[in-house]
Order: structure tokens, then C-alpha cells, then sequence
């Protein structure tokens, strides 16, 4: 079994934001593979189906990004999936807009999201595929605007490519591991 976290903030408030790419990409896989996100629990919004014949739960934490890893935790303990099979998708201001990166392990990368998920595992030691969103434009510029901030409409047509490939990049993780999606992803 799988879970697979989209990182994001709850509300119609933050919908389309660089922040939530996280959400937008769980989304676009429920879409894919049919599995409804519709359930409440985990201190999340959830859903259960397969990928590549694996049971997987998809979840979107609602405690907002600097609280993501109680709704972690909550699944991991209740259905008792090891770190490594937690998927975890999210935004990453160290990569250009578009750009992919998937690891196996890692710091918080000075993602609160990230960081808040590594406090509750007492690990950095889960997958992790980064949706690269571009830095600020101006080095004066306040990180929490620019990710809070929406996305232009040409933004969106390149990260809904990466999307695409994030969606890839789940199915290689459950299907042939981490390192392969490395290889295929990772460019």
C-alpha cells in the first residue's frame, strides 16, 4: 500500500497558487486513475484506489501546509505504511518553473511543509516529487507572496505538463521504485 500526499492549503482562497501544485497534481491523478478524493479523515480529504495494482490512498492534508505532517502521521499510523512508500508531492522554489525532481530522501529544502512532515516521521527518509514553480522575481520579494501568489495563465500551461509527469513519476515510484523514476524523471 501506498500514500500519496499532494501538499497544499485548504480553501477556494488558495486554489491555483504556486503553493498548492501539490493539490492540483493529486487532483489531476484522482482524475486519472478514477479514485473520487472524497472522504474525510486523517485530518485530510481522502481517497482510496489502485495504481499500477497497488492499493493507494490519496490524500490532501486540511491542516494547511505547516501542519501537512499530522495528517501524514495520521494515515502512516493508521494503516501502518512504512516511509518509504509514502509518496509525498509539492512545490519547490529551488527549481525552475516546470522543472521535476524526484528523491528518495532528503531535507525540508526550507519547504514548512516538508520540514513539519520530517518532524512527525522522526525521518527524511520518504519519497518525494518536487514541482519545480520558479523563485521570486525580485530578490526583495517575500517567499510567502510569491508561493501564496496566483499563477499567470501561462504559468499554468507549463506546470500542467509537469503535472503530467508528476502523475508518471507516481506510477514508475509504485511500479518499478524510486530509483527508476530517478532515471526517467529527472532531467
Amino acid at each position: 500500500m501506498y500514500i500519496i500526499a499532494g501538499l497544499g492549503n485548504p480553501g477556494n482562497k488558495y486554489d491555483c497558487t504556486r503553493h498548492n501544485i501539490g493539490f492540483e497534481t493529486l487532483d489531476y491523478i484522482s482524475s486519472a486513475y478514477q479514485i473520487p478524493i472524497n472522504r474525510l479523515g486523517f485530518k485530510s480529504l481522502y481517497g482510496q484506489g489502485t495504481i499500477e495494482g497497488e492499493k493507494v490512498i490519496l490524500i490532501k492534508p486540511q491542516t494547511f501546509m505547516n501542519l501537512s505532517g499530522q495528517a501524514i502521521k495520521a494515515a502512516k499510523d493508521f494503516y501502518k505504511v512504512e516511509n518509504d512508500h509514502i509518496i509525498i508531492i509539492h512545490d519547490d522554489v529551488s527549481l525552475d518553473l516546470g522543472k521535476l525532481r524526484v528523491r528518495p530522501k532528503g531535507s525540508d529544502g526550507g519547504h514548512n511543509g516538508i520540514k513539519n512532515i520530517i518532524y512527525m516521521l522522526y525521518s527524511d527518509e520518504f519519497p518525494r516529487i518536487k514541482i519545480g514553480v520558479g523563485k521570486p522575481p525580485h530578490p526583495n520579494m517575500d517567499l510567502a507572496d510569491f508561493v501564496l501568489g496566483r499563477l499567470t495563465n501561462d504559468e499554468i500551461k507549463v506546470l500542467s505538463e509537469s503535472v503530467e509527469k508528476a502523475k508518471n513519476a507516481v506510477s514508475i515510484i509504485i511500479d518499478k521504485g524510486v530509483p527508476a523514476a530517478m532515471n526517467e524523471c529527472n532531467g
